[in-house]
């Protein structure tokens, strides 16, 4: 009845929402890493100020493999199974797990080249 559809509107719109917030990780390569580039820059600078106690680089490798398995593809699989984007919403998936696969390959040399970026930024 109309609760039920109200429940699974209410459902498909926290998967939306969910989706907003990391739609990064479910693009393409490039896109997924320039967003990952500039939110470790921006922890590097919270670190520096004072404002995280942990260097981002330290987790940034696991914990990035720890979100694709444990939130990214989950919820990517949920947005395919509503159907609420039809046809893209395999691609979604298939970029998110194409970009966890290429993360596990070469995240901890893109990390370097991060580190690499912030040297070069302090000292300079």
């Amino acid at each position: 009845g109309q609760h039920h559809e109200d429940v699974k509107a209410a459902i498909v719109l926290e998967h939306l929402i969910q989706a907003s917030d990391v739609a990064h990780t479910m693009q393409h390569w490039n896109v997924y890493i320039k967003w990952n580039e500039r939110l470790f820059l921006e922890c590097v600078d919270a670190y520096q100020a004072g404002r995280s106690s942990q260097h981002p680089a330290d987790n940034w490798y696991k914990g990035e493999i720890g979100f694709f398995d444990f939130y990214i593809i989950p919820l990517a699989k949920k947005l395919k199974d509503c159907g609420v984007f039809g046809v893209a919403s395999a691609e979604y998936l298939s970029y998110a797990e194409q970009n966890r696969k290429e993360w596990a390959a070469r995240g901890k040399e893109i990390v370097a080249e991060y580190l690499q970026q912030v040297q070069e930024k302090e000292g300079g």
